[in-house]
């Protein structure tokens, strides 16, 4: 390049310009060859430490729609360590005088990423199982409705599900679950909330919200239970009454279950504990428990029946189900509900509720 520049005067082009020239092309150089290189390390660092997770962060029906949970069987503890030995006599005993029979709605895109984790997590704990689909599956087993799928087709899912159960396992329980296949539900402690309660009465008991039925109508998704007496009313004089009932698929499943529910005079019970916590969810756990995540102004305040408090008062100690759960976090729940103890720490014991810091 100086050899050029010594030949210059030949040409008729400044000094000065040809300085100008090369040190322009000797910057431009340079700055393309950083820039080509900061591109390559943030991408690899994006990659590798500093993108947020392509994984959905799991919070309602559309997140929940490509979530996957393990491929292969997760090996869970044995009841017959140390930890767990004669721990579920009381819980044995009441699954025998407290008859739950849990059927999930679900669909057959979702029987294997879905549906099998939760037989395989809380649903085992039920004393019947039933999954109910548009598609026959022996291995869950799921029974076949002459449905559409869809979001537009639950209402119709719902009405066909109970009515299948009344004619075929109406003496296999006392009391009807209705959940879906993103919904964690703590048997035992729905078993503890019906103890008491008497079958025979037409009730149901779930997570209220206070819209469009005078009495309140409960979160399909949080999941809800019907006595024998109000799975009988509902099925025997309400499915296929126009008068009461809705009568195609449409319109939203638990609304409508809600207002068919009142016009049978079907009472939707209160199932929070004795110091007024709520034990039904719509939501996972963080939502409920962490300030901020359910906004005062959105929609879920407007409709709760009662009041939520916030921070871990939320919640009762006796929490039965929540929604929007992944299959990966099934697990998870299963594993901190029923094999993690505290060591030292009696779980009849009741520690002082801690505040959640907020910002």
């Amino acid at each position: 390049m100086f050899e050029t520049i010594r030949r210059l005067p030949s040409m008729n082009v400044s000094r000065p310009t040809v300085v100008f020239l090369g040190v322009g092309f000797v910057f431009g150089l340079s700055v393309s060859y950083l820039f080509v290189n900061t591109q390559d390390f943030k991408s690899n660092w994006e990659s590798n430490y500093g993108r947020k997770s392509s994984r959905p962060v799991l919070h309602d029906a559309h997140d929940l729609e490509d979530a996957e949970g393990p491929a292969s069987e997760v090996v869970f503890h044995s009841s017959e360590e140390d930890a767990h030995r004669g721990k579920y006599a009381v819980a044995k005993e009441l699954a025998q005088n407290v008859r739950v029979l849990c059927w999930i709605m679900t669909g057959p895109q979702n029987h294997v990423s879905k549906a099998r984790h939760v037989k395989a997590t809380w649903g085992k704990r039920c004393n019947k199982l039933i999954f109910m689909s548009s598609k026959a599956d022996k291995t869950l087993p799921a029974v076949k409705l002459d449905v559409k799928e869809g979001r537009d087709s639950l209402w119709g899912k719902t009405k066909q599900a109970f009515e299948y159960i009344y004619k075929k396992h109406l003496d296999d329980a006392d009391w009807f679950l209705k959940a879906d296949d993103d919904t964690y539900t703590i048997v035992e402690n729905l078993r503890h909330l019906l103890q008491d309660k008497n079958t025979s009465e037409p009730i149901f008991f779930g997570h209220k919200f206070k819209p469009f039925v005078s009495q309140g109508y409960f979160s399909g998704g949080a999941g809800y239970v019907l006595s024998k007496a109000a799975l009988t009313r509902f099925v025997e004089q309400g499915v296929h009454n126009s008068s009461i009932c809705r009568q195609d698929n449409g319109g939203y499943e638990d609304v409508e279950m809600g207002k068919c529910m009142n016009k049978l005079e079907v009472e939707a019970g209160d199932s929070r504990d004795s110091v007024g916590r709520k034990r039904f969810f719509p939501f996972v756990p963080e939502h409920h428990l962490i300030p901020g995540h359910l906004p005062k102004d959105g929609w879920y305040h407007k409709y709760i029946f009662y009041p939520d408090e916030e921070g871990l008062a939320c919640c009762s100690d006796n929490a039965i189900s929540f929604h929007y759960v992944s299959p990966n976090m099934m697990y998870v729940l299963e594993y901190l509900i029923y094999h993690l103890r505290p060591f030292g720490i009696s779980m009849d014991s009741h520690p002082q509720d801690i505040a959640v810091l907020q910002k």
